[in-house]
């Protein structure tokens, strides 16, 4: 039950503000509390997304998103009975509360049940030539320039090793040797590392036509080699397993304000007008998680971009899911991202 009373919020506090507490703990939960510290909620990840999906405006009071009858364990309750119940509901996390529903703690699944090696592979995308980052990428691949004192790629690698994966590919085209001297086969992290190589570039979706297809016989996550996230990848597969989809893609909310007032009308007649309003849109994160059907089903030497791929899926009737991301996100792609990464990086990603 270790810190978590920084899951600790009120039923007036904001959505995005909740996501960030959320993020902060790494619980994977808010618990929503009176004065007192009654429960009267609790706000998960699914309720978080099941939000965005809903374009629900970060700014309403968490009252409104949370579950208000969640499920909890009382504070006399063994490990097994926890245990048990987690296992019966299919939840990660549990509110402990006393006879008067105060929050006295919060046990987790995490550490208890989870801690299997996944055998899912890891495709990592490293060979982009990083040209907005001149002149850093003028002699380095972008995906080994450092934030703090580790490549941006290792940073990667290290965080799905946390999660228990242990099989990861990576591509390579700018550069490739620099990249294969500094990750060699794993053996440093404990993991198997194997490369693939693009003669010439093959778009995202095209690179995956140069895996070894006979070893990729689960769902595979794949990921662009210069993004920085807290995004948690055992969820994200889970996610996918549950839908069944032929692909999932990773999607981040972005927010656009018009700068003039829109004007609706039917003819000649002004109906309604609206200064300056914000519209929203689903934009693509660089992360996927694709089923083996789909990775075997790429012919090597095809070039093609992920997106164009997935279409492509869709246009045949194929279903392809998308997974909000609440979590910390930065695509490197500019220089102003690389320097806030270099700011961001010990509050956030350490």
């Amino acid at each position: 039950m270790k810190n978590w009373e920084s899951a600790l919020i009120g039923p007036q506090v904001v959505l995005e503000d909740a996501i960030a507490t959320m993020d902060r703990s790494a619980l994977r939960i808010a618990i929503v509390v009176d004065d007192e510290r009654r429960l009267l909620g609790t706000l998960t990840d699914g309720d978080v997304r099941r939000a965005l999906l809903r374009h629900q405006s970060l700014n309403v009071p968490v009252s409104q998103v949370m579950c208000a009858t969640p499920q909890v364990a009382q504070r006399d309750w063994s490990r097994e009975r926890v245990l048990a119940v987690m296992e019966s509901t299919q939840l990660l996390q549990l509110p402990v509360v006393d006879v008067e529903n105060r929050v006295v703690g919060l046990e987790t699944l995490h550490g208890l049940l989870d801690k299997r090696l996944l055998n899912n592979p890891v495709f990592l995308m490293a060979g982009g030539f990083g040209t907005r980052l001149y002149p850093l990428t003028n002699d380095c691949p972008k995906p080994l320039l450092k934030v703090g004192d580790k490549p941006i790629l290792e940073l990667i690698l290290e965080r799905f090793i946390q999660a228990g994966f242990h099989r990861f590919f990576i591509s390579t085209h700018y550069l490739p040797e620099m990249v294969r001297d500094y990750f060699g086969d794993g053996k440093r992290w404990g993991v198997s590392i194997r490369y693939t190589h693009e003669e010439t570039p093959l778009g995202t979706g095209g690179a995956v036509g140069l895996l070894p297809h006979d070893e990729i016989n689960e769902p595979m996550l794949m990921m662009n080699g210069d993004l920085l996230t807290t995004l948690n990848y055992r969820e994200l597969l889970d996610f996918h397993n549950e839908n069944k989809g032929v692909a999932t893609m990773c999607v981040r909310e972005y927010e656009y304000q018009v700068p003039y007032g829109v004007i609706q009308s039917e003819g000649h007649l002004i109906r309604s007008m609206v200064e300056k309003p914000i519209q929203k849109f689903f934009v693509n994160a660089g992360v996927y998680v694709l089923s083996p059907e789909l990775v075997k089903s790429v012919q090597p030497g095809i070039k093609v971009d992920m997106p164009t791929l997935l279409e492509q899926e869709i246009g045949v009737g194929r279903d392809v899911t998308m997974f909000p991301v609440h979590e910390y996100w930065l695509d490197i792609g500019r220089m102003e991202d690389f320097k806030r990464a270099q700011t961001e990086f010990e509050s956030i990603l350490k």
